[in-house]
């Protein structure tokens, strides 16, 4: 496509992007005829694709006044508007000829709603999972099913003995890949001696071990010189026994040509061009297996530059040497690097490592010897749970469906990498060099990278785009049901939206819109959804009783909402509402401590820590069961905290295991079905491991950006104690907090110290008068001086929006530790 301009006797030629009228349509069932961009009528999602072999039309125009030399202008040409791009030579007033290509032709998705299904049929909109779905899932299934009734087994045996066995590492499990964790692979010959080369067309043995939870039949990963194999248990074999497997033959690598097929990867025209990827080497490292380590339990170390996790090979023990290796980004000098561990520079608390067995991301927590803390029962202070996400395959191919859980933090893990399925090759787009090096950007560093990633992954405008048509006045219904229709290929095309009856053409300010409006609704308290955070106007926090609400189509608002949010953070569009802290955490696979739960329900957790300080005696006369008790439409319920929780007393002996129970309930249990179907909805559109570049607070600014923040106002509603109570803000210390925050902080910096202190970024419209405690009522920010020897890092209470700002004897103190306050939050400083 090209045009030409006349001025004097020159003709040059530039080139146009064409820039579609949105519309849209509804979801029908029935076959639709082709419809032109001009007689879309019916609201709904229609896929928007090029007549290649219509006519093309020619036109005349005239470059607009102000317009320069290779800048963009918008001109209409028939019955569509197009974008021109002005050519270097020509100036505002001459003429061009420009030749547009055949009208796009509209075809209407043929696809209603996709049905929502659920493994265990609760209703709200899902229906129960078909029988060619549980055929296809039943391996996963059993796996889970297997795994927890191990988990249940295991909690009778704590209360019966005082203690928990170890859990042994696990993995994630998707629907197509079987369940189980990945298997420890002994090779015949030793790791440190060269393997024989096989025979001519025979492959070399090796032994694995089938994981705990697999059953027979079912299958598993395992990790093979750097490729990952399924292995099917056989009939006769166990959990923890050997097997052994000959892998096939590695396939010939794709020469290096211009493929046939188009990859999700490959960018639009008009987005930026991705920096290069960081470069992997393999290196080996060598490593001493410290003291009170055995045979099959993990240890972290240090190895180039990064945490990573190390299982003891069953043939080794304390004191020995062992080798493996680590794909690293800057290649070192020496083949084999000696580490030897610093245990006194290592914090205690949850930090994120990489598995070497299987190169994915799992939470360890170290011990103040800087061991890995192994420590089997359920302590409030260090014990932490992440959500498992198990994907399905539903009963229609646009919707899958998974089964949700917490578990402890240190069993839960991640993929290091994102590759592409379209191509049926699996390539690569994502590894686990890119997300290291992201992990160590700052925030803008770290979206800039977000954003440029997800724009390798949009499908290319000439693939086909979506526009999305609504009626204003029945936007959420028109807006469900056109998503609801799609794909998650589908999700990840370019969408273009349309007001019917509105003259608007989107080129942003529509789509902003939408978001805007759309996230309103759905998170308005009145619709019964979400409710309003009791300590926190502003955030937002799941409904138990959404199903009483919306009985009928509950679940249906979360899948989309999770759809919804994932486009948003996937477009670098903004979602209108702030959500309670745990919710962020769940999306991210962060985990959940018992102190999580003080932001949730302040007084429940109060009652629950109490229960700790209590004598045996004490204990005993509570006359309490493993249950939990809710109020629903003004009538008390009980709930089971376990199986059976109403006939299982709380005694001394399992007082660990109520706490453990009571923490599950109130951070997902309650909520799970929705939770489920949000976190379903936002993984269609993002891949998780490009999430773990980020912590919640970041997470947070990123879906809805960052606050205006009104210093002034945030100084004139602030209140003083303690040291600071008597000179108010006219104290040193006061004075140089506000002179760092106004002087030293930019805006990301203020939105993660407001953060810090009251649990959100969000600022109340009527500014900070009216900011809001746990209890509801109004408490202002809150600056309280305490001794250096009380507390060395700045604190934060949120609950009561207070800070705890030591009385440091300089600035610039002041300002290092309250930056690594903030950049740690969530993290035991103490």
């Amino acid at each position: 496509s090209s045009s030409t301009s006349s001025g004097g006797n020159r003709v040059v030629t530039t080139t146009y992007t064409t820039v579609p009228p949105s519309g849209g349509g509804g979801g029908s069932s029935q076959q639709q005829p082709p419809l032109t961009a001009q007689t879309i009528s019916r609201p709904g999602a229609y896929s928007i694709s090029r007549n290649d072999a219509g006519p093309t039309q020619v036109f005349r125009v005239t470059v607009p006044a102000g317009v320069g030399p290779n800048q963009e202008f918008q001109v209409h040409a028939g019955s569509r508007v197009v974008r021109v791009r002005c050519p270097p030579d020509v100036r505002p007033g001459q003429s061009l000829q420009i030749t547009v290509p055949p009208e796009p032709v509209v075809r209407q998705n043929q696809l209603g709603m996709a049905p929502l299904t659920s493994v265990t049929g609760e209703g709200g909109g899902a229906v129960r999972m078909s029988s060619q779905a549980t055929l296809t899932n039943q391996p996963v299934i059993e796996a889970e099913e297997a795994r927890r009734r191990q988990e249940e087994e295991n909690r009778i045996r704590q209360q019966q003995q005082g203690r928990r066995s170890p859990q042994p590492e696990d993995d994630d499990i998707n629907a197509r890949n079987g369940s189980g964790g990945t298997s420890t692979i002994s090779p015949p010959d030793p790791p440190s001696a060269p393997s024989a080369p096989p025979a001519p067309q025979q492959q070399q043995a090796y032994m694995v071990v089938v994981p705990p939870g697999v059953v027979p039949g079912s299958h598993f990963r395992v990790l093979v010189e750097g490729r990952e194999l399924m292995v099917q248990c056989p009939p006769t074999a166990y959990p923890g026994m050997q097997v052994r497997i000959v892998p096939p033959a590695p396939e010939p690598q794709p020469s290096s040509g211009v493929s046939g097929v188009t990859d999700l990867d490959r960018p639009p025209e008009d987005l930026p061009v991705p920096s290069p990827r960081p470069q992997l080497t393999m290196q080996m490292f060598e490593v001493i297996v410290p003291p009170g380590v055995s045979s099959n339990q993990p240890f972290a170390l240090l190895a180039g530059g990064q945490r990573v996790l190390v299982t003891c090979p069953p043939n080794a023990g304390p004191g020995q040497k062992i080798r493996f290796q680590l794909p690293v980004t800057q290649p070192s000098s020496k083949m084999i690097e000696s580490l030897k561990m610093n245990y006194d520079s290592i914090k205690d608390g949850w930090t994120r490592t990489i598995r070497v067995t299987d190169m994915k991301f799992q939470w360890v927590r170290m011990d103040e010897q800087g061991d890995v803390d192994l420590s089997p029962r359920f302590n409030i202070d260090r014990s932490a749970y992440v959500r498992r996400l198990i994907f399905l395959e539903g009963n229609d191919e646009r919707m899958r469906t998974g089964m949700l859980s917490l578990v402890p933090a240190s069993e839960a893990a991640v993929d290091s990498k994102v590759t592409s399925k379209d191509d049926g090759k699996g390539r690569e787009i994502v590894g686990y060099a890119d997300i290291m090096t992201a992990q160590g950007h700052d925030f803008a560093e770290k979206a800039q990278w977000f954003h440029d990633t997800c724009s390798r992954l949009t499908v290319d405008w000439n693939e086909g785009h979506m526009r999305i048509t609504v009626r204003r006045q029945f936007l959420l219904a028109d807006s469900i049901a056109a998503v609801m229709s799609l794909s998650r290929h589908d999700l990840r095309k370019i969408w273009r939206f349309e007001f019917m009856g509105e003259p608007g053409v989107d080129a942003g300010g529509l789509a902003r819109e939408w978001f805007q409006l759309v996230t309103e609704q759905i998170f308005d308290p009145d619709r019964g959804l979400w409710l309003s955070e009791a300590g926190n106007q502003m955030n937002m926090r799941i409904n138990p009783l959404s199903k009483v609400s919306c009985p009928e189509d509950h679940l249906l608002y979360f899948r989309f909402l999770g759809r919804v949010m994932g486009k948003a953070l996937f477009d670098q569009r903004l979602v209108a509402c702030h959500m309670t802290r745990h919710l962020y955490k769940h999306i991210l696979g962060w985990p959940i401590t018992f102190g999580d739960l003080e932001l949730v329900d302040e007084e429940y957790y109060k009652q629950l820590k109490s229960i700790t300080k209590m004598k045996p005696d004490e204990i005993e006369y509570l006359y309490q069961d493993f249950t939990c008790t809710e109020d629903v439409l003004g009538v008390k319920e009980s709930f089971d905290l376990i199986p059976d929780g109403a006939n299982v007393e709380v005694t001394k002996d399992n007082v660990p295991e109520y706490l453990e129970a009571c923490l599950k309930y109130k951070m997902l249990d309650r909520t799970k079905p929705q939770m489920t179907e949000l976190l379903l909805g936002f993984f269609d559109v993002i891949p998780e491991p490009l999430l773990t570049v980020f912590d919640f607070q970041e997470l947070e600014l990123l879906m809805c950006g960052l606050p205006t923040i009104d210093v002034d106002d945030w100084v004139s509603n602030t209140i003083y104690k303690g040291k600071f109570e008597s000179k108010r803000g006219s104290h040193q210390v006061c004075r140089w907090f506000w002179e760092i925050v106004r002087d030293d902080f930019d805006h990301e910096m203020r939105a993660r110290l407001l953060q810090f202190v009251t649990a959100t970024s969000g600022v109340p419209s009527r500014g900070f008068s009216v900011l809001q405690g746990n209890d509801g009522n109004i408490k202002k920010f809150c600056i309280n001086g305490v001794d250096v020897d009380t507390c060395l890092y700045p604190r934060a209470h949120t609950c009561f929006n207070r800070i705890d700002l030591p009385v440091y004897d300089s600035k610039k103190v002041l300002s290092e530790r309250l930056k690594v306050a903030i950049y740690t939050e969530g993290f035991d400083m103490e």
